[in-house]
């Protein structure tokens, strides 16, 4: 059968679904698939654009040569600040030398070297907290979460030195967050915030170069150093490093930084969970006061249900409503014939909740990702995308996972956190999803193991023996 165009979305809707999508992509994307599916197109011309949140249509998309699309396209404006040389923003092959170049950097080996640097940053994090604020205070807790994810990320890629001045790079980290985040293309003239991320980028690649000068003169010798690997190599210039830099930093705190939010949100909102989470850590990680030891790759994984509640939440809070890339040729994906030229735009937030895959989809439920099957475990792969897939799927998807798995079993293990609203809040951001209003708890110190659990849980479900809810998929499954 001949390939046909995408349902179109009616031309007289097209002006608000398109406000829609550059103010509030999520709600813009619900109401898409309730009239027109998880596929359909809208625009013309060169503003013609695609619409997939179909998850067999997208794992049809994430096969197709990468040479097919192009990333660096008219309405990719996230080079004012990650660079011309980002590998975030470049076609092939250039894509596939820059990322290269980084990928050693998030070796298993590397990865297993972080867990207990992780949990003594949350440690950290949570001493001054306790040490600033009075008991059951209600306290935003975005910025602590920031706080944290931009440490790890800085003492992960480029050592204890650059982390040190985590405070100062996320400052100036901030306007280029800003100017991505904007819900129209912003002007590409040089006054106003273009001007200001120009001169915070500046700034970031003063600190940068320092640093690249350091490891030249000075080298640390430490082997996991990604930025001393980079500049030993020698496969980068300078100006190419900085921008791989930069593109580490703002695409590992911030999306992380948003999902530890979500988490919260919904772990606290469920009832018994979050006591469940910290009665998990308080067995992995052991009690706070009596651990002799750093945890290590071992205590990550058995951190089971701290795991789930992640996956869950980035099932529906995925780190972008929207992912766009351009059709470099005619391409038919899904049955359907998409015009070079055309801005193909996939959904990790449609895929997420798609009623053939996920029963009841709206409903948070992590035992959703208890022990599936087979058939199970292929339909998660195709609507689980949080992070992509294929080549161009998030480079340090692996680092994330990690630190929102240690950091919400720390928080939950050593915090007693009360929501301050009964709902989840709106979703807001067109390149970062995050919770609108912040991450507004009540905090008090966590009591000890054994009465802060019988506290909690009493008469609360635990989540640990819930059907396994897919959908259309051996649905009624026990764990």
């Amino acid at each position: 059968m001949a390939p046909t165009f995408p349902p179109r979305v009616r031309r007289r809707d097209q002006p608000r679904i398109i406000t829609g999508l550059l103010t509030h992509p999520h709600r813009a994307l619900d109401r898409l698939r309730q009239r027109y599916g998880p596929v359909c197109s809208l625009g013309a011309g060169p503003f013609r654009m695609v619409i997939v949140g179909d998850p067999p249509t997208l794992a049809e998309l994430f096969r197709k040569p990468t040479n097919e699309f192009r990333w660096r396209h008219r309405f990719n404006w996230f080079d004012v600040f990650v660079g011309p040389s980002s590998m975030l923003t470049n076609d092939e092959p250039e894509h596939t030398r820059l990322r290269s170049a980084v990928q050693a950097g998030f070796s298993r080996r590397r990865l297993g070297r972080w867990v207990a640097m992780i949990v003594d940053r949350t440690d950290a994090a949570v001493d001054g907290l306790l040490a600033s604020s009075s008991d059951a205070e209600v306290v935003d807790l975005d910025p602590i979460l920031r706080s944290i994810t931009l440490e790890v990320v800085l003492a992960a890629l480029f050592g204890a030195e650059f982390a040190a001045r985590a405070d100062e790079i996320g400052e100036l980290m901030r306007s280029g967050h800003d100017y991505v985040a904007r819900p129209t293309p912003p002007h590409r003239l040089p006054f106003g915030l273009q001007h200001r991320v120009r001169t915070d980028r500046a700034a970031l690649d003063a600190i940068i170069d320092a640093e690249i000068a350091q490891r030249r003169a000075r080298p640390i010798g430490d082997p996991f150093d990604i930025l001393e690997a980079l500049v030993t190599d020698g496969e980068l210039t300078d100006g190419e490093i900085r921008d791989q830099v930069v593109t580490l930093i703002g695409a590992g705190f911030d999306t992380t930084a948003a999902a530890l939010g979500w988490t919260l949100w919904r772990s606290t909102l469920e009832p018994g969970l979050w006591s469940d989470l910290g009665v998990e850590a308080d067995r992995v990680l052991g009690p706070i006061a009596t651990t002799q030891r750093s945890p290590d790759e071992r205590d990550l994984a058995a951190l089971e249900l701290a795991d789930r509640v992640v996956r869950e939440t980035l099932r529906l809070h995925p780190p972008g409503a929207l992912t766009p890339r351009e059709a470099a040729v005619d391409l038919e994906i899904g049955g359907y014939l998409v015009p070079a030229t055309t801005m193909v735009v996939w959904s990790a937030h449609l895929a997420g909740r798609d009623p053939g895959t996920w029963a009841d989809p709206l409903r948070f439920d992590p035992d959703r990702f208890r022990n599936p099957t087979d058939e199970q475990q292929s339909a998660i792969r195709a609507a689980w995308v949080p992070f992509g897939h294929g080549v161009r799927h998030c480079i340090g998807f692996a680092l994330a996972q990690m630190e929102l798995t240690l950091i919400i079993a720390r928080l939950a293990q050593r915090l007693v956190l009360a929501p301050t609203a009964s709902t989840v809040p709106e979703p807001i951001g067109v390149a970062v999803n995050q919770p609108d209003g912040g991450v507004p708890m009540r905090v008090r110190a966590r009591a000890t193991a054994g009465e802060h659990h019988a506290a909690t849980t009493r008469g609360a479900p635990t989540h640990g023996g819930h059907a396994v809810a897919l959908g259309g998929r051996d649905a009624d499954q026990t764990s």
